[in-house]
């Protein structure tokens, strides 16, 4: 089992000090496949733009205009947007940046399909949102099979559900990316609950047999 998130050496990035025992560098085989992988032509080409696009963005660029300068190097045109119907305007201005840049935006909503979850789901009343016998189902396979339909060359996800986000990748035909998730309790900030685990937000994180 490997324990990255608990290591105190950080011997792959600072080149020294002893690697623990579960240290995945020690794995040779898989580092090695994985770097025989990488050397495929756009395995490499991905590697390559999103090192530079890092090098040049680095504490300087925005996550969208990272984006923006990634597609570039990239020669990426056609982008997909999967998008939630509770952003859409951002979506709106994010799709407006992105044309101003030259590249030609496919969007496709959540409730793509306009599909009731209780029936395509078997969920009760009592498991949706607003207790509504006819809302609409979020439909992440859906977008994805609408942007392969397209032939977009990269698609990009803004405010997905967690699972939701899951199946879009599963089925998305392109290289994806994330520019943002919804996260309303926190302002689309879910980082801030770590930031707060041990204090504000402890005893939420805590299970209570724990606690």
């Amino acid at each position: 089992m490997y324990t990255c998130a608990s290591c105190q050496v950080a011997a792959c990035r600072y080149h020294q000090g002893e690697k623990p025992k579960n240290c995945p560098c020690l794995d040779t085989d898989i580092i090695d496949r994985s770097v025989e992988l990488l050397q495929q032509e756009e395995n490499l080409a991905i590697a390559r733009n999103s090192a530079m696009t890092e090098a040049e963005g680095y504490g300087r660029l925005t996550r969208l205009q990272e984006i923006i300068l990634f597609c570039q190097k990239m020669g990426y045109k056609k982008i997909g947007l999967a998008f939630c119907v509770g952003l859409r305007r951002e979506a709106e201005i994010f799709s407006r940046v992105l044309r101003n840049w030259g590249l030609e935006v496919h969007s496709v909503v959540c409730k793509c399909g306009d599909v009731p979850k209780m029936k395509a789901m078997g969920l009760t009343l009592e498991q949706t949102v607003r207790q509504d016998p006819q809302e609409t189902m979020c439909n992440p396979i859906g977008q994805a099979l609408l942007l392969a339909e397209d032939k977009t060359d990269f698609n990009i996800m803004l405010g997905l559900c967690v699972g939701h986000d899951t199946l879009f990748m599963k089925y998305s035909h392109a290289p994806a990316t994330v520019f943002a998730v919804k996260y309303r309790v926190l302002v689309h900030n879910p980082i801030a609950a770590v930031y707060a685990a041990d204090y504000y937000y402890k005893n939420k994180l805590t299970p209570p047999e724990k606690k």
